[in-house]
């Protein structure tokens, strides 16, 4: 072996530092264990080199924007230096405006806000509910889950070939499934989409932590993510993308720092000039510490590289697709199939358990958190359980809606900052607890599964 592959090898397989990997959490068998966070697809860990560069900062903070003195200036720089980070980190076009939100569920609301009259919406029914619901002043159409890649293509040009045109039109799509972890071909939705006179909006929440965006490349029009999926704690989202329909619609929210003038108008009201720039949807003060946490964010996996970020998440995909494999009581999840490419995403059901009460026996017997349920997606969901049964256990399964069964899966998340061993840990807990069960009794409490003490 070459250095240079002993040294692409030793890469791969070192994750990055991030906060809470030597946190020791109690096991009702008793003794502690290393806490295994698999758990990413709903709030990844903040990388270690985030906190440092926010820690670092936190003496300066100061106000934004409006300021007068040395930390205030400082502070603004910092914002506006994280803003363009940021933009160059998705590959922005020079034109392009990037908004600071909440959250990717604020920067597509945020999107639905501003759309022109009369517009029409197309959504696959496999979104997250932060793509699926915000578009309730717009004309929707809702399309049905597709089974192959090529088949989102088709359903969204056979869609959009039968749409009115009585006024613009958006797709919103997802790059990477919350669910399944599977990547959507975005580039030719964002080709179809376009050649039928549409815009397109990317929901790359799940994909942005771990393969690149480029808003060039992928030729989209739009894209949002959330900051704490994307190992940056506090709280910021963004959108980024054409400014063309930001600029012409109302703000968000109406405030401090999206106003350019206000006056007094003689009929006693107030007359307001709005910013034309990305302060317009920005009112109040920013979450300064949020975007700088998301700008650091962006600069350590750029610096890590995406290929060596990429050969390794593979790697541990591959790790917990075959010992899962080996056990016959698993099925993993899947709607474009067991080939297809995927992100650190996996969700099952076990023949047998309840999967509340299967991950909650992950966590108080082996220290290792998952989650359970519908994730947020809940069409996609029942549409991948289909009439599986779900034995009821010592646990309920979440409340169903009024005339359906009740229904839940499991998901295991994982990223950059990810060992080995937790995936490890998490397949040998599987097959131990299909093969012996649990250890502990367990009992519903506030709608959770949780140890019987």
């Amino acid at each position: 072996m070459s250095a240079a592959t002993a040294a692409s090898a030793q890469s791969v397989c070192a994750p990055l530092p991030v906060l809470g990997r030597d946190v020791t959490v109690p096991l009702v068998t008793g003794g502690e264990v290393t806490y295994a966070a698999l758990d990413y697809a709903a709030s990844a860990p903040a990388l270690q080199r985030v906190w440092d560069d926010v820690a670092a900062y936190a003496p300066y903070y100061g106000s934004v924007h409006r300021g007068a003195g040395y930390l205030s200036q400082l502070s603004t720089d910092l914002f506006e230096n994280a803003r363009a980070t940021v933009a160059e980190f998705l590959d922005c076009r020079p034109d392009d405006q990037l908004i600071f939100t909440r959250s990717t569920t604020d920067s597509l609301n945020l999107l639905a806000a501003v759309l022109p009259a009369d517009c029409q919406v197309f959504v696959f029914e496999t979104e997250h509910h932060a793509s699926l619901l915000p578009w309730k002043d717009a004309r929707v159409s809702y399309l049905d889950a597709p089974r192959t890649p090529a088949q989102a293509v088709a359903t969204l040009e056979a869609a959009l070939a039968g749409r009115d045109r009585r006024g613009p039109a958006l797709v919103c799509v997802t790059g990477a499934s919350n669910v399944t972890g599977e990547l959507w071909p975005v580039r030719e939705l964002a080709a179809t989409a376009h050649a039928h006179g549409a815009r397109i909006v990317l929901d790359a929440a799940q994909l942005a932590p771990h393969h690149p965006v480029s808003v060039r490349d992928l030729d989209i029009d739009w894209v949002a993510f959330s900051g704490h999926k994307l190992y940056a704690p506090f709280g910021t989202g963004v959108l980024a993308g054409r400014a063309d329909w930001l600029r012409a619609a109302e703000p968000y929210l109406a405030g401090g720092g999206a106003s350019r003038t206000v006056t007094r108008r003689a009929d006693g009201g107030v007359a307001v000039e709005w910013h034309e720039t990305a302060a317009r949807h920005e009112a109040g003060s920013p979450n300064v510490i949020g975007a700088y946490a998301v700008a650091s964010a962006c600069k350590a996996l750029t610096e890590a590289g995406f290929d060596t970020l990429v050969a390794r998440e593979r790697h541990l995909i591959d790790k917990v697709r075959a010992g899962l494999a080996e056990v016959s009581e698993v099925r993993v999840l899947s709607l474009f199939g067991d080939d297809a490419p995927r992100v650190g995403v996996l969700s099952f059901v076990v023949e047998g358990w309840n999967s509340s009460h299967f991950a909650a026996a992950l966590s108080a017997e082996y220290g290792i958190g998952v989650r359970d349920g519908l994730f947020c997606a809940h069409p996609l969901v029942r549409t991948l359980l289909g009439s599986d049964p779900q034995s009821q256990g010592e646990c309920g399964a979440p409340e169903a809606a009024p005339g359906e069964k009740s229904l839940n899966a499991i998901r295991v998340s994982f990223g950059a900052g990810t060992p080995d061993e937790h995936v490890d840990r998490f397949v040998n807990a599987v097959r131990q607890l299909i093969r012996g069960g649990a250890q502990w009794q367990y009992h519903t409490e506030n709608g959770r599964c949780v140890p019987t003490t």
